[in-house]
């Protein structure tokens, strides 16, 4: 049978398993890539924490206006880039034309990536986390498309689908039954019980220590939302979180006891 249409509820196992046999858990989930060091969601970014040693890289999706999965997290180019307006305005072209290391002196050069740009650095050991930021992901459609062209890069086995709209993830389910999702929360006392990975802002694991025991119970795997989780790794480990978020992966893997260096922003 093809891996990729096992049951799901073995999923996360699988990529635990086979893509990160020989890393100890709790593994290291670089946010933006490293963003403390570099621009975030830039190859440069990417690349620093794939050197760093990070074993899963967060990134997140738009459209351009033709129809192209590029990783920036706002909806806007304004924050990022020397542009403004919304980043579903922009061609790929147009877009390509922006600088996104505005403000960090050595990424001048720096361009927003596309979803393929990423996929050729990205080794075969991590795993890829995609944040769905727009409501274009409700269409099943484009779903289908995004796991054609993760399926086309070779990674689609890998890569999870992440969003704090349950919806989205659903439309993912529907034109991929296969894919993985991971529901994120900003407030929530309970995991929810579909998808395999779940994470919640951290403060609520105080009010809630069983949140992890009950997500394990489910088969599912967890990560605390906590992009800073340098003061409270010990609670997340005691907790057996499978995954940390950070800013600064090569910092928190050093914390962590495993091979990792500091950076700070430049």
């Amino acid at each position: 049978m093809d891996e990729r249409r096992q049951n799901p509820s073995g999923g996360m196992a699988h990529l635990a398993e086979q893509v990160l046999s020989g890393k100890v858990k709790p593994y290291l989930m670089a946010h933006r890539g490293n963003r403390a060091a570099c621009p975030e969601n830039t190859l440069a970014a990417f690349q620093r924490a794939i050197d760093e040693g990070a074993d899963i890289l967060e990134t997140d999706l738009h459209l351009t206006r033709d129809g192209v999965f590029v990783c920036i997290h706002d909806a806007t180019v304004d924050r990022t880039t020397d542009g403004e307006g919304p980043v579903a305005a922009y061609s790929l072209d147009e877009l390509k034309r922006l600088h996104a290391g505005v403000g960090w002196p050595g990424y001048l050069d720096e361009r927003i990536p596309t979803l393929k740009e990423l996929a050729a650095i990205l080794p075969e050991h991590m795993v890829l986390a995609l944040e769905l930021k727009t409501d274009s992901f409700l269409d099943e459609a484009i779903c289908a498309r995004l796991a054609e062209e993760l399926d086309q890069a070779g990674i689609r086995t890998r890569t999870m689908a992440i969003s704090f709209s349950l919806e989205r993830l659903q439309a993912v389910k529907r034109a991929a039954p296969d894919m993985l999702i991971g529901l994120i929360a900003l407030s929530s006392l309970w995991p929810r019980r579909e998808p395999e990975f779940v994470g919640v802002l951290w403060p609520w694991l105080f009010l809630n220590p069983f949140y992890v025991w009950i997500a394990h119970r489910r088969g599912q795997f967890f990560c605390p939302l906590d992009p800073s989780p340098d003061p409270r790794l010990w609670f997340y480990r005691l907790l057996k979180c499978d995954s940390i978020l950070s800013d600064n992966p090569g910092e928190t893997l050093a914390r962590l006891g495993r091979k990792g260096r500091s950076s700070g922003a430049k």
